[in-house]
């Protein structure tokens, strides 16, 4: 749809969380790393070969998710996380993945979250949370998150639904 349409946020997953206390910001940072190298999906680039898109995932120490952190007065906040959630995302270079920390005072800030839909969905959402919650305790403890392999990144998913469909040249496939 992205190159059918055009690029736009029509895809684009807004996670906002508003959170009290003091957050760690090296922590949240470190977390956000543990997460996106958990989840292929998430470091996964389209860019174009032949006139064709191409999943390319980053490798787990070249994939980075920037975590800008911005002092907001009270009547920013809204358009502040309008701007990052309406964020065009150029997937055939950019990771289908972004993040801001909002702060508007030592006990109160705004984490945005952002994904696009070609790399998450809605019922996705939530293992998502858990697991940077988790991996935001873990770091806030000192330690890297401990959490089992996943048994099945989104690439083992592709390489299913392929077998299962078949070619499309071939008139006998269920995708024919």
């Amino acid at each position: 749809m992205d190159r059918l349409e055009g690029a736009s946020a029509l895809y684009n997953i807004p996670l906002v969380l508003r959170l009290s206390g003091r957050v760690d910001v090296g922590a949240l940072r470190a977390a956000l790393g543990d997460v996106l190298g958990r989840h292929e999906s998430l470091r996964t680039r389209f860019p174009e070969v032949a006139g064709e898109p191409l999943q390319e995932v980053v490798a787990v120490g070249e994939a980075v998710v920037e975590l800008p952190v911005v002092e907001v007065g009270a009547g920013e906040l809204e358009a502040r996380v309008a701007e990052v959630s309406g964020h065009v995302f150029d997937l055939a270079v950019e990771l289908p993945f972004r993040a801001a920390l909002f702060v508007s005072g030592a006990e109160s800030s705004v984490l945005v979250l952002v994904v696009h839909h070609i790399a998450g969905d809605g019922w996705s959402m939530g293992p998502l949370w858990r697991d940077l919650s988790a991996a935001y305790a873990a770091r806030c403890g000192g330690r890297a998150p401990e959490w089992e392999a996943l048994p099945v990144q989104y690439a083992d998913y592709t390489l299913w639904q392929r077998r299962l469909l078949g070619d499309p040249d071939d008139p006998d496939s269920l995708l024919s």
